[in-house]
């Protein structure tokens, strides 16, 4: 993969889409960089989890995990689902798992 290279001279509505790119890949990476909010898509990249199985797979309380998911929602990286009384969160799309690879490669992985 290559990155573009950009002109001196493209349009105004070239900007305007650049700048609208830019804010969405800002918004996506703010809502990645909270250590709890990128643990949980962490473990919801292997599928569907509870708010209580987030709650004890992260060691974090109801309120924090339930916090963390919101913002995780406004941002639409995950979509809940309700079952009776239980929440299921999953991931949106596959940009967190794309993303979460990289991380990986970057910092966990043993070549690293």
């Amino acid at each position: 993969m290559t990155l573009p290279v950009f002109k001196d001279d493209i349009s105004d509505a070239e900007m305007d889409r650049m700048v609208d790119n830019a804010t969405t890949a800002s918004n996506f990476l703010k809502a990645i960089s909270h250590e709890g909010r990128l643990m949980i898509l962490c473990h919801l990249v292997s599928g569907e989890k509870s708010v209580t199985e987030l709650e004890d797979l992260i060691s974090a309380r109801q309120a924090a995990v339930s916090q963390q998911l919101s913002r995780l929602r406004l941002e639409g990286l995950v979509i809940p689902r309700r079952e009776g009384k239980t929440i299921y969160y999953r991931l949106a799309d596959n940009r967190p798992r794309r993303m979460l690879e990289v991380v990986y490669d970057l910092f966990c992985n043993d070549d690293a």
